[in-house]
């Protein structure tokens, strides 16, 4: 192979990589909070260990509950859960979006789904009285949120007694660790039931802490 050869090779692998950082830079860098409608498509993609199956898991839905879920993004898990709650149950679905909202109740209409209500709102100041929910739940919603810790107080307040909040979070800009989480949850008055994943991809459930002594030690579900 020739000298020329060898250096032609050599730029073109640097190349690539450089198109490879650059990418990888503009994913990072360039991730918006909230995540923009524009790229609403790219919320259709099921992330791993966030699935359907791993949120009924540790979710638990059950017909006949009033559910919240905050950043529902186009309707990707709403429209699996609201189904599972019956006739008598009925889906919130909270954004401060309204494209997202109006995205989700056209999807919900296709599949006549008339469970399912929107709010336009912050997640740092639900506007739902004291204990409505049975369960409330966020997938990769939470860290695209300024203080967290707000949202999480909030959760503690509008869930009923033994209610449950679900938290899914995905490595990417606006990551939350599941030790910075648990920290904030215990702080927020809201103890660990269960947690299915790793730190990097993970669906952690939590109940109020006036739920009283019922939980024990957490369980950790496909870890």
């Amino acid at each position: 192979m020739s000298t020329t050869s060898v250096l032609t090779g050599a730029r073109m692998r640097w190349a690539l990589a450089a198109g490879a950082a650059a990418a990888a830079g503009y994913w990072w860098f360039g991730d918006k909070a909230p995540y923009p409608y524009a790229q609403c498509r790219l919320l259709d993609l099921p992330l791993p260990f966030l699935t359907s199956d791993r949120l009924d898991t540790v979710l638990e839905p059950r017909r006949g509950e009033r559910i919240l879920e905050v950043g529902p993004g186009t309707g990707l898990q709403s429209l699996h859960i609201a189904p599972q709650l019956g006739p008598q149950g009925r889906l919130d679905v909270l954004d401060v979006q309204s494209e997202m909202l109006d995205h989700v109740m056209r999807r919900a209409a296709e599949q006549e789904l008339d469970n399912v209500f929107p709010t336009r709102s912050d997640a740092r100041e639900l506007p739902f009285e004291d204990g409505t929910f049975d369960a409330m739940y966020l997938v990769t919603a939470l860290g695209e949120i300024p203080e967290p810790e707000r949202v999480l107080s909030e959760a503690a307040r509008v869930l009923a007694p033994g209610g449950r909040l679900v938290v899914g979070e995905f490595f990417d800009r606006h990551w939350i660790p599941f030790g910075r989480l648990h920290r904030l949850a215990d702080s927020s008055g809201l103890h660990l039931q269960t947690r299915s994943g790793s730190t990097l991809a993970y669906l952690a459930r939590f109940s109020p802490c006036a739920a009283g002594p019922g939980s024990a030690e957490p369980s950790l579900v496909g870890v």
